[in-house]
Order: structure tokens, then sequence, then C-alpha cells
């Protein structure tokens, strides 16, 4: 069964394409769709292969799922490095990168994977990441904190 039947199956309902259904406690999410060809992402497919492999041989496979995803709509093609990536978890600020290059080497990925689990909110400066990634930040977004009239839903 695929993964969207297993997500309909379990949730009893249709899932948007675009969700992705988190298996371990921090998620990194790799763009794997391409806006500007139309199609999938052959550079986002390729980190997402390696990043998952590099996140394995650094024994942090049980804290991170590593998954492709649906357009991030952050590439920055004049860079000639498409992919956008991003880390979250729930409670965690969540931090989005841009002009990945997928033939570097994954060490700035996994450190940064490392600072994040680290972090009990996510929340760091940005001169607190890897120099590959420093120059490339997208986003950090503040962790959701939902306020209704019984209080704070996080």
């Amino acid at each position: 069964m695929d993964s969207l039947k297993r997500r309909r199956a379990a949730r009893g309902t249709t899932t948007p394409f675009y969700s992705v259904a988190q298996s371990a406690p921090h998620q990194i999410l790799v763009c794997k769709a391409c806006k500007h060809e139309g199609s999938s992402c052959g550079p986002g497919f390729a980190l997402a292969k390696r990043l998952r492999a590099a996140i394995a041989a650094a024994g942090l496979a049980e804290d991170f799922e590593v998954t492709g995803t649906a357009c991030l709509a952050g590439c920055v093609t004049e860079h000639g490095a498409p992919c956008v990536v991003g880390w979250r978890a729930t409670a965690k600020a969540t931090w989005l990168f841009g002009a990945i290059d997928p033939a570097r080497p994954m060490d700035d990925l996994v450190e940064f994977s490392r600072l994040y689990a680290a972090k009990h909110d996510g929340w760091m400066s940005g001169r607190d990441c890897p120099p590959q990634l420093c120059d490339n930040t997208l986003a950090r977004i503040p962790a959701a904190v939902i306020v209704t009239r019984d209080g704070a839903i996080r």
C-alpha cells in the first residue's frame, strides 16, 4: 500500500499532496519539486538521498526523518543550486535554507541537525549556524503558539 493510501486509512480522510507524516521527533524537508522546470527536482532527490545517508552515518537517524516534500518556494536558481531544505519539530522554530548544493559535503547539514536537536526550542542565531548555511538562511520561523479562550495550544 502506498504512503498516501496508508495516511488516508490511518486518518480516515484525504490528506493534501503536500502533507508529510512525521515518524521521528525532528524532520528535515528537502524540496523535490522544481517550479522552474515544471517537473520533479533531480538535485532535490539526490540531496535527500545523500542527506539521509549522512544523518544515518552520524547516528542521528532515530532523531531525524529526512524526506522530500512539495515545493518550498525558496529556490535561488541563479546560484546553480536550487535546493531548499527545512528543519522542523513540534514546539521548535522552523529553519529554511536555500541554495544548497547537493554535490557539496553534507557536514554542515549534519552539524546543523545536531545543533537543532540540542536546542529545546530550535532557536539560535544565524551566526551559530555552520558556514554553508549561515549565508543561505531564508527563514527562521518561531514555533506556533495558538491562543484560544481556553489557553495556549502548542
